[in-house]
């Protein structure tokens, strides 16, 4: 499988779209209320995006037709804004992208809505640490395994489970393509990453069952069981001797 490495023309522009993704993000993540709709957080992130001079990367992929995916509680991934109310205990992962000059990012965070119980934050916490001790690893020649380790190990550890049918991607002229990094795996093997390289890396993280479905509106995947999800995520560069968080 061929692995785009990106230009530096390329990698240019994935840095300013990965600042106005995490400036994005950051202002979600203070808007993030309860009594605040998903839709009313869709129309924010397309505004501020357009503002800094993006592009909303997820809108009319595959015709999806929103800038976010807000996936509530046991929805673990592609939730799909609308008139729902978020609900003081809830969770949210808040998945977006921006492209630049066709160069696409992509980042994710799960948000508590006022006051979350204390096993949900546990969850939070153990997802997000998932993912810096994932971007510690990273470096060019790594394989996606030592990646997929990494984050199994530790969120196995913790008492939780990854999510094994949704994994991290390749990034660049395109949303998704190789590698893809999946949040199981033994270290040494799967693809060799080079440096150049732009990947979204991205535990999810299940407290209950590790399976999932899909609803019936073609996009929300869900926890079988119910269980609570959550989703962290980073655009990242792959250097020579480590890497950049863009995201």
């Amino acid at each position: 499988m061929s692995i785009q490495v990106l230009t530096e023309e390329q990698q240019a522009s994935a840095r300013e779209a990965g600042k106005i993704l995490h400036d994005c993000l950051d202002m979600l993540k203070a808007k993030v209320q309860p009594g605040i709709s998903t839709a009313e957080l869709d129309t924010l992130a397309e505004e501020f995006i357009r503002s800094r001079g993006g592009e909303p990367a997820f809108k009319g992929y595959h015709g999806y037709t929103a800038t976010l995916c807000t996936s509530v509680n046991e929805e673990c991934v592609h939730g799909i804004p609308g008139e729902r109310i978020l609900e003081e205990g809830d969770i949210v992962a808040v998945d977006c992208g921006v492209r630049i000059r066709g160069v696409y990012t992509d980042a994710c965070r799960t948000v508590a809505v006022g006051s979350i119980a204390p096993e949900a934050q546990k969850l939070l916490d153990v997802t997000a640490q998932a993912l810096v001790l994932a971007v510690q690893v990273i470096k060019g020649g790594i394989r996606s395994g030592d990646i997929s380790e990494t984050i199994q190990n530790y969120v196995e550890e913790q008492g939780f489970k990854p999510v094994q049918s949704l994994t991290g991607h390749g990034l660049g002229d395109t949303l998704h393509q190789p590698p893809d990094i999946p949040n199981i795996g033994l270290s040494g093997t799967g693809l060799v990453i080079p440096a150049g390289t732009l990947i979204a890396v991205e535990p999810i993280v299940s407290a209950g069952s590790d399976q999932i479905a899909e609803a019936a509106d073609g996009w929300t995947l869900s926890i079988t069981d119910n269980a609570l999800s959550a989703h962290f995520e980073h655009t990242i560069l792959v250097t020579e001797d480590g890497c950049e968080v863009l995201s």
